[in-house]
């Protein structure tokens, strides 16, 4: 086998699986818990700690990126064929 085949298999195979891995991931679980709440949908102020909702998330949970995208080209293959 040729070296540079190989080396193309070993760089492109694991960039696949991880790419397919992550869209299950998205599919299966479109949501994650927001990092700046720590999915509880509130924070504190920063002088005087008092409670309020989290801007990021208003609920605790978060969009995933990947499945953002996805919705995004969704809706844009939508609008097209109407």
């Amino acid at each position: 086998m040729d070296p540079l085949f190989t080396l193309a298999i070993a760089v492109v195979a694991p960039a696949t699986l991880v790419t397919l891995g992550y869209a299950g991931l998205c599919w299966l679980s479109p949501f994650k818990t927001c990092k700046r709440c720590a999915g509880t949908g509130h924070t504190t102020t920063r002088i005087l700690h008092r409670p309020r909702a989290c801007r990021r998330c208003d609920r605790g949970l978060r969009l995933r990126t990947g499945r953002r995208v996805y919705n995004y080209f969704h809706r844009l293959r939508a609008e097209a064929t109407r």
